[in-house]
């Protein structure tokens, strides 16, 4: 039958029985049946059909970090809890379900810290404990049962890097056997009440393969064949060593000998979690523990060849800002994982379909990332949990890979490559990305032994690899080989960095850090051909939330958590570059926002600019009289132009398109703390602003928009979808979106049906 139901366990304590109506898309509402019981995060679940009728009976085991294992049935849509199975203070790591070889009376295989695997039949509806199968000599992470003709096995994993396999079969009541002098394993036997049937389970193999803690172990799915079920024999095993194999018992022999095995190679990562066979067995899947996925598929000639393919990735933290390029073409984030992440859209050759892909992973740092700005094209600024901003420029190896995988011409791209480095590599106990150029990655000469035993050569100095892409690459390639170089540290701040801004000349960057006091909430700026410190601008008195330069680079706009954004206007001095002045600000008296204000952003036209707070108030303001007011006098003619749109949740993100509506109405987009995003478009009518004015064109639905608060919205500059063939079409716009759910989004607009 087709996969219909899966059921899920989560921290917030409960299981979670989804249905799918097997129709359609998995865009439909998918029926749920939470089962409520456990009092701790529940880590592991396993369920059987107990009927020829899937959509009758169905069997649940759930362990959780409360001692207990829990057993459910559900039947039709009523669920409830048939039994609780106390471990006194040991916890029960995984749990799996089977039938007992020829009956239908099912076995609970639950393995945890005492080493031991416990085996429950269910016996007169309740399960009890019936065998203790001892062996492993650290915690049991995995079990898992199949069912093989008339016999059952059972694989079971442990931190002791072992794997041991135990055959559970029918025993045919004979006489007893005479005595005789050949070695046979232990058996443990066992008979069941209600059937008075005796079963026997013997130690069929122990795998020793890896060299770490193993995780998880899996075997390979039964299919449907000639009026049967066929079990293949093969084990899938995941290891904290870095390797995922494959087990099969030989041909001539029996004997269980690994037959492939996949790895994660270089990279500072703590190797795998989980892992599993796609239903054919022709593709494996493993997680590492930095919630990275790898996909490996035989080869269709040599099978015991195993290629990595491409598969989704992404951050695995909060996810605190996201920008463009400013030419549209991908898309940075930056995130609490530590990682700065480029993306962009990957054109198969004589396809149509495009699909966004992670490319490149410029930044792999030892502290939480915060905020970035891009400085022209192919580099960017970012900052950080520390006191540095760093940047970054793209390397050759990167910018000839993203034209092969986006499909735009090397010339359009990039002018001056031959000068660039190759890539960059971290060196060890570093942090900063050192510049790789042509002839440091040479081919090392061949060791002899003595050259290797220095610790130094041990060590290579030199991680990076140049590869020539054609599709999006994989994850260990993404650690090591596609990082980008750092061109400079800018000193400066007291505390750590929270936001930076560039503006669209790319001559001047604005940084702001944490903040108590006002001091420390001074606004930094730096030149970006010197890389010197210009000015400080001090005015808030805590930490400033976010920077907005004007489109047309004639203001800088700050907004901070002391309620107040603050305005300063560029004026030009011959001998020391540009000054900027404070010319208006909000303080108590003039203030309208009565909590933090998180966002702020400008109009294309740089008439207005857009406030969003925590109070749930998004503002317009600007020079709403225009007539009667003259540069000099800013600070009393900037007011509000629109009136306080009530967002109705805390708004932590604003921005605003470079494109207008086709009747001139400016494209608002609001992001609010419970994930939502939802999209106006505003113009103001009269010299009062009044109601009328704002109008909400679409709520982003919830299965599309973020689970957690929306940190960070950014609009494509330009009309049309970056990858595509409407790139000059005015109908689409893009809007990319990042949030404390670990997702970045990016929405296709038609601009048209606002």
């Amino acid at each position: 039958a087709s996969e219909t139901e899966l059921i899920s366990g989560g921290s917030d304590k409960q299981l979670i029985l989804w249905e799918w109506n097997g129709t359609g898309t998995w865009n439909q509402p998918v029926k749920s049946i939470p089962l409520k019981g456990h009092t701790e995060a529940v880590c592991a679940v396993d369920a059987v059909y107990q009927s020829d009728e899937p959509d009758l009976d169905l069997l649940v085991a759930s362990a959780a970090s409360d001692s207990t294992v829990r057993i459910w049935t559900r039947h039709g849509s009523e669920a409830k809890c048939i039994d609780i199975l106390q471990f006194g203070n040991g916890f029960v790591m995984d749990v799996c379900l089977s039938f007992l070889p020829g009956s239908n009376v099912p076995i609970l295989a639950c393995g945890g810290d005492d080493c031991k695997i416990s085996l429950f039949i269910q016996q007169n509806g309740q399960f009890q404990k019936t065998l203790m199968l001892p062996g492993h000599e650290d915690w049991i992470r995995g079990t898992e049962w199949a069912a093989c003709g008339e016999d059952l096995f059972l694989a079971s994993c442990a931190q002791d890097c072992l794997i041991r396999i135990w055959k559970v079969c029918k025993k045919s009541k004979q006489f007893p056997e005479t005595e005789d002098d050949s070695i046979r394993l232990k058996e443990n036997v066992f008979t069941v009440k209600d059937t008075d049937t005796s079963y026997a389970v013997a130690l069929e193999s122990v795998l020793a393969g890896h060299e770490n803690w193993v995780y998880a172990v899996h075997w390979q799915p039964s299919f449907f064949k000639d009026g049967s079920m066929q079990q293949p024999m093969r084990i899938l095993s995941a290891s904290m060593d870095k390797t995922v194999i494959i087990w099969e018992p030989d041909r001539e022999s029996g004997v269980w000998l690994e037959q492939a095995s996949a790895s994660e190679v270089g990279g500072n990562t703590l190797g795998f979690f989980d892992c599993q066979f796609s239903p054919d067995g022709s593709m494996i899947i493993a997680h590492a523990f930095h919630g990275a996925l790898h996909l490996w598929k035989q080869a269709a000639i040599d099978k015991k060849e195993w290629t990595p393919e491409v598969v989704i990735s992404g951050h695995f933290n909060s996810v605190e800002d996201v920008k463009w390029d400013p030419e549209g073409e991908f898309i940075i984030s930056v995130s609490s994982d530590q990682t700065t992440r480029l993306f962009a859209p990957w054109k198969r050759k004589g396809e149509t379909e495009v699909t966004w892909h992670e490319i490149a992973r410029p930044q792999v740092h030892g502290y939480d990332m915060r905020c970035l700005a891009m400085v022209g094209r192919f580099q960017f600024v970012s900052g950080a949990d520390e006191k540095v901003l760093r940047v970054f420029r793209a390397p050759k190896n990167f910018i000839e890979n993203f034209s092969n995988i986006t499909g735009i011409a090397m010339e359009k791209l990039c002018s001056y490559s031959s000068d660039l480095p190759e890539g960059a590599t971290v060196p060890a106990l570093g942090l900063s990305n050192k510049a790789v150029f042509e002839g440091d990655t040479a081919v090392q000469p061949a060791e002899d032994e003595e050259s290797f035993n220095t610790i130094s050569n041990q060590y290579p100095e030199i991680y990076f690899q140049p590869l020539i892409l054609t599709e999006p690459p994989p994850e260990d390639h993404l650690l090591q080989n596609t990082l980008w170089p750092e061109i400079q540290k800018l000193y400066g701040h007291g505390y750590e960095i929270f936001c930076v801004a560039c503006n669209n000349s790319s001559t001047i960057i604005a940084s702001a850090c944490k903040a108590s006091k006002k001091e420390h909430a001074a606004i930094i700026l730096w030149s970006t051909t010197s890389w010197k410190k210009l000015q400080s601008l001090s005015f808030h008195n805590l930490t400033v939330t976010q920077l907005a330069f004007s489109p047309d680079d004639r203001f800088l706009l700050a907004v901070s958590r002391d309620r107040n954004w603050s305005l300063w206007r560029k004026q030009d001095s011959s001998n020391s570059g540009p000054i900027f002045t404070c010319c208006a600000y909000t303080d108590k008296s003039t203030a309208v926002h009565s909590r933090i204000i998180w966002s702020c952003d400008w109009t294309p036209d740089s008439k207005y600019f857009i406030t969003g707070s925590r109070d749930k108030k998004v503002i317009i303001w600007g020079q709403c009289d225009l007539s009667a007011t003259t540069e000099e006098n800013m600070v009393d003619s900037i007011k509000p132009c629109s009136t306080v749109l009530d967002a109705r949740d805390s708004v932590t993100a604003v921005s605003i398109s470079h494109v207008l509506t086709p009747d001139g109405r400016y494209i608002v987009a609001v992001g609010l703390e419970n994930g939502k995003i939802i999209l106006y478009t505003w113009k103001q009518s009269g010299q009062e602003p009044t109601l009328d004015d704002w109008t909400t064109c679409v709520e982003i639905d919830n299965s599309q928009s973020h689970a957690l608060a929306v940190k960070r919205l950014c609009w494509r500059h330009h009309a049309g979808r970056a990858g595509h063939n409407d790139q000059n079409s005015s109908e689409w716009l893009q809007l990319a979106s990042c949030g404390a759910d670990h997702c970045v989004k990016i929405f296709n607009v038609n601009r048209f049906a606002l």
